[in-house]
């Protein structure tokens, strides 16, 4: 027999974004809604217990009413080249009528009445973005201050070949737009930063 639908709503829903840099704690929170009438149990398990702690990781939510999970990433040495297998889940089943042991609840339980989501981890570093967004941005402003003193200078004095390749206008818009793009996206990061906060 299949597992029903989760009846939880998480946000977010797929995915737990962890901004770094990962020298201190990172929290992240995941928010549980119960838009039932009744109540219901939950449990939040992870592939990796010992790198986070997540408070509450269980407990019960009364119908028609949210909890926020929060989930802390303990410091560790942040390696981009290892992609994290890191998951979560949020085990969840409609709460008995008198319910007296929680635990008990849960090794009794069967299979078709538990419901579950899981969540991937997504391990952001932000300083190598904005330090690329600079990088960019400063060779954009380099290249319009030359094009800008070559084109006041006596640009008959100049050999062709430089004027060519340094007054090259479509790859100074390419660069601005480059750059324009990753600073929309530097603040995109930031926004998103904010709200999760």
């Amino acid at each position: 027999m299949a597992r029903p639908e989760q009846v939880l709503i998480l946000e977010p829903q797929h995915e737990l974004k962890f901004r770094g840099p990962f020298s201190d704690v990172v929290t992240t929170n995941l928010k549980l809604s119960n838009p039932t009438d009744r109540n219901v149990c939950f449990k939040v398990k992870t592939t990796a217990p010992r790198r986070y702690c997540v408070r509450p990781n269980s407990g019960i939510i009364d119908a028609g009413t949210s909890i926020n999970v929060s989930v802390m990433l303990q410091p560790f040495d942040y390696d981009p080249n290892e992609k994290s297998k890191h998951k979560f889940m949020v085990q969840s089943m409609i709460a008995p009528p008198e319910m007296t042991d929680m635990e008990g609840v849960w090794k009794e339980a069967k299979p078709e009445e538990l419901m579950d989501s899981k969540l991937r981890c997504v391990f952001e570093m932000p300083v190598e973005n904005e330090k690329m967004t600079n990088d960019i941005y400063m060779t954009w402003e380099s290249s319009k201050m030359m094009s800008s003193s070559l084109l006041k200078s006596d640009a008959s004095a100049l050999p062709a070949k430089l004027m060519s390749s340094t007054l090259d206008d479509g790859e100074v818009k390419k660069i601005m737009e480059e750059c324009k793009r990753l600073q929309m996206e530097a603040q995109r990061l930031r926004e998103e930063n904010k709200q999760i906060r």
